[in-house]
């Protein structure tokens, strides 16, 4: 489990592909300092398993189906890269919880600069825009925010908007941001939690109904037969 409070910008220093899969290699000197084998780390919002390291890299194996959900399919050497340790047990959460589980990926379409902040807004699937509400949290590329602004629920594209401190802007890949970009997006558990629990109950067959009380109406049953024995 994450913060979404990014620790380090890293740099992606080498890929290796295959049919399936990716391995990728990632500079992160901070994040990999008391990092071990089988340690969680948030690479870009998505939760990866260092299964090798050294001094200021760690490596880590990335399946087809995290390839297909987020921006890492497109990862280069020499992109930058949101880097974040998994959360201390006992410590502050300075975030909200980022589970690094991401629900897919949303587009730039507007970037508008402020005199100390920036505001971005971003496309959003019909699958998620139920989940995501105007002042909750949600994390992209890794980075826990507050929505600022959403789209009427009767808009047909639907979008949502955050705005960037300036220190955001500067300690993360957010900063760099451009109309047309591509960002990984995970939504809120608890949101996501809520929608499951509706819609199971939404299926849930009603129980039988009670059972109407015929005492006065129905015909009064014989008495039973009593055994006896014979003095």
């Amino acid at each position: 489990m994450f913060t979404g409070i990014i620790e380090e910008l890293g740099t992606v220093e080498r890929i290796e592909r295959t049919a399936d899969a990716a391995r990728l290699t990632i500079r992160g000197p901070l994040v990999v300092d008391g990092a071990g084998h089988g340690d969680s780390i948030s690479v870009n919002g998505v939760c990866l398993t260092v299964v090798a390291q050294t001094p200021e890299t760690f490596t880590a194996d990335v399946m087809a189906q995290t390839l297909s959900m987020s921006t890492l399919a497109g990862a280069t050497a020499g992109s930058p890269v949101n880097l974040e340790r998994a959360a201390l047990v006992g410590g502050r959460l300075g975030g909200h919880i980022v589970q690094g589980h991401i629900d897919g990926t949303g587009t730039v379409l507007a970037v508008v600069p402020g005199e100390a902040w920036r505001v971005v807004r971003f496309s959003l699937e019909p699958a998620l825009a139920p989940l995501v509400v105007d002042k909750g949290s949600i994390a992209i590329d890794g980075v826990s925010l507050t929505v600022s602004n959403i789209s009427p629920a009767d808009q047909p594209e639907q979008w949502f908007e955050v705005s960037l401190i300036p220190e955001t802007l500067a300690a993360t890949t957010l900063g760099a941001l451009t109309v047309g970009d591509a960002v990984n997006l995970e939504t809120d558990i608890i949101a996501r939690h809520v929608e499951r629990m509706l819609a199971l109950s939404a299926r849930t067959p009603a129980g039988p109904s009670p059972q109407t009380d015929t005492s006065e109406t129905s015909a009064p049953s014989a008495p039973s037969a009593v055994l006896r024995s014979t003095p």
